[in-house]
């Protein structure tokens, strides 16, 4: 911003202690720096706008020509194409739809009949019953008498 050298620094210094006085000095001196700070960050701002200006002009010239260069691709492409259409159907009265290979019929839906509710356990009963997983309801009775603590004799 300003280039001040240590002798002018300096000198303005002394002014400012012989002005001011001691006692305001370290306020002054204070309110100068967050001044300063503030235009700093103020110009770095500034700064940054136009940068991201130029860039967005940049982008956006960067797109015409690249949205141009892609219409005259196209444009060529379907010059080339009526072309290359023109020349068969000049020569043998056949078009390009004619030399196309046919589609396959799709398929037709056909429902699976299975009933979700029917449902059959594809897990073996050994591991069932290794495992301890139920394959039958208890009663409550039941549950009761299977997990009463044993006596001791």
């Amino acid at each position: 911003m300003i280039d001040l050298g240590i002798e002018k620094l300096a000198l303005i210094g002394v002014v400012a202690l012989i002005v001011i006085g001691p006692e305001k000095l370290p306020r002054v001196a204070r309110t100068v720096g967050t001044l300063l700070g503030k235009a700093q960050r103020y110009v770095n701002d500034v700064k940054a706008e136009v940068n991201r200006s130029m860039e967005l002009d940049e982008l956006r010239k960067m797109k015409t020509t690249v949205e141009d260069a892609a219409r005259d691709v196209e444009h060529s492409i379907q010059a080339g194409a009526s072309d290359l259409e023109k020349q068969l159907s000049g020569s043998s009265g056949e078009t390009l739809s004619a030399l196309a290979e046919p589609e396959p019929p799709v398929p037709e839906y056909k429902h699976p009949r299975k009933n979700w509710r029917l449902k059959q356990g594809a897990t073996p009963q050994w591991y069932k019953a290794r495992n301890g997983v139920r394959t039958r309801a208890l009663s409550g009775a039941a549950r009761v008498a299977r997990f009463r603590p044993h006596k001791i004799n």
